[in-house]
């Protein structure tokens, strides 16, 4: 049997059992998924992670919908930056160039969700996330 002690503190038989995942790390997590999805314009998620990816890819669309400066730096706020191809596009540039034109006259519905098979190592169930259009 553990030792009695003080909790939350570090030293004999503090903190024995911490939260794996903090908000900054899932939103890291968010952010380097939805670039992803921007990048190669499909991935492959477990089910805790869509309705964030879902949410987030349809704001950035919306953002790039707009097209005006304080949407484009809103964007980069979310979207990681590096160098998506051999040019040199990064992923803001390709929101705001290609996926805004393809979307122009969607009201809604821009990311669409599949199952596919389990995981093989965890058996975690799956989904792919794709743009509609």
């Amino acid at each position: 049997m553990a030792a009695q002690g003080r909790k939350n503190v570090h030293g004999k038989t503090g903190v024995r059992f911490r939260a794996g995942y903090t908000s900054s790390k899932q939103r890291n997590i968010l952010r380097n998924n939805v670039t992803e999805l921007v990048k190669n314009e499909k991935i492959i998620v477990t089910t805790s992670c869509v309705p964030g990816i879902v949410k987030e890819a349809s704001n950035l669309i919306t953002l790039a919908k707009r097209g005006d400066l304080h949407a484009r730096r809103q964007a980069a706020a979310v979207l990681r930056h590096y160098p998506i191809d051999e040019e040199g596009t990064l992923p803001l540039d390709k929101l705001f160039n290609d996926l805004a034109k393809r979307f122009e006259n969607v009201n809604g519905g821009y990311v669409r969700v599949l199952k596919v098979a389990p995981r093989k190592g965890d058996n975690a169930p799956l989904r792919l996330i794709t743009w509609t259009k």
